[in-house]
């Protein structure tokens, strides 16, 4: 499958939002979260006109996944990783997860934080992030916690390479 990665445009947020709502309904949360999630989960022109966005598409320009870095200086946050969920295990994430890592090393990030879903967890360390903490909600009357991660970017001679090729 030929991907590539490329800047988002404010005319795919109504894309991007229905990609990160299908991705979580994809772990089977019940539908009361999905709506208490609805405003983090919406991703508006104005927020990708102000973020580091980015989309996956295929050769036909279809959107697949999209990422944002948010935040300021040498600590980034990864607010949004999130693929479609019929494109899973196709390595869109990974190739997106790549790109912004590459990505933050040009702006001169030297951490990464990610707040993440539990069923991310095991992807985002298979990437090199560490879990360094959790951050704790409330949920219904209930504790729900979630990995907080820290991908460390390594100094280099030179900046990383991205390979914008097809897996």
């Amino acid at each position: 499958m030929t991907i590539r990665i490329v800047r988002a445009a404010p005319e795919h947020a109504v894309r991007l939002t229905q990609i990160a709502h299908a991705a979580k309904s994809y772990w089977g949360y019940p539908a009361q979260w999905i709506e208490l999630w609805r405003n983090q989960l919406t991703i508006t022109e104005a927020y990708i006109e102000a973020h580091e966005v980015y989309v996956a598409v295929d050769a036909d320009n279809v959107i697949l996944g999209f990422y944002a870095l948010g935040g300021e200086g040498e600590k980034r946050t990864l607010d949004h990783l999130w693929v479609q969920p019929q494109s899973f295990g196709a390595g869109v994430g990974r190739r997106l997860f790549t790109h912004a890592v590459v990505r933050a090393q040009a702006l001169g990030v030297r951490v990464i934080e990610i707040e993440s879903d539990p069923h991310a967890e095991g992807f985002y360390h298979r990437m090199g992030a560490e879990t360094i903490g959790e951050v704790l909600y409330e949920m219904e009357g209930s504790p729900r916690r979630l990995p907080l991660m820290a991908y460390i970017l390594e100094k280099s001679d030179g900046p990383l390479h991205f390979d914008s090729r097809s897996e």
